[in-house]
């Protein structure tokens, strides 16, 4: 007599057995959660290095600038590019990762909102201070401080400590830009956005194995 599947003999009108039950449950679980991780492990890690790479260009270019001038010509086409990058990789992982997902995977409109008028807030602080000559506001970091809290405060209220300590790490690290120079900042956000997005991706992959 040949043997039947236990997926076999639920199609057929059978029952599955204790063992079976348990894999397919233990299966579906470790599907869901690949599913409702929006950034892998892999991503963030690949970010990491990229943030690096194109702040790390930026600051050997401004290093020696005195007075200090920012970005030069050629740095907005690396700056750009890996925003254009970064953006498309995320945006395209993310949906896939959410497709069919509903509930508090993904932001409410209330909470874009939130996060949208953090960073229009933070250009138009930047701005003005920057037209009165206020020299902080030359300061790359100086933008990370209002939408590193926005997304601590939501990411509180979602009860998620991991991200939490993310937005506050983002807030740390715009303070300690300012102690640096309008150079030295960049390299603040050079190796502070990397180690962020390394320890994330590293905790994402714990939490995945666990």
């Amino acid at each position: 007599m040949s043997h039947t599947s236990g997926t076999a003999a639920a199609d057929n009108g059978g029952t599955f057995g204790p063992e079976q039950a348990a894999a397919l449950l233990d299966q579906t679980t470790q599907r869901a959660r690949r599913k409702l991780q929006p950034s892998p492990p892999w991503l963030l890690a690949t970010r990491a290095v990229m943030v690096l790479a194109a702040l790390g260009v930026i600051w050997l270019s401004v290093r020696g600038q005195h007075p200090y001038k920012g970005p030069t010509a050629a740095d907005i086409p690396v700056l750009i590019g890996f925003v254009v990058v970064n953006f498309a990789a995320t945006v395209a992982v993310r949906a896939r990762a959410v497709a069919g997902v509903s509930g508090r995977t993904r932001f409410s409109q209330g909470e874009i909102a939130v996060l949208v008028a953090s960073f229009a807030v933070t250009v138009v602080a930047m701005a003005v201070l920057a037209a009165d000559g206020v020299g902080l506001a030359t300061y790359p970091t100086s933008v990370l401080v209002i939408p590193g809290l926005a997304w601590a405060a939501l990411m509180a209220a979602r009860r998620n400590r991991l991200e939490v300590a993310i937005g506050i790490a983002i807030v740390v690290m715009g303070i300690l830009g300012a102690f640096a120079g309008p150079a030295g900042a960049w390299a603040v956000a050079a190796v502070g956005l990397c180690a962020v997005l390394l320890g994330n991706a590293v905790a994402v992959a714990r939490h995945q194995h666990a």
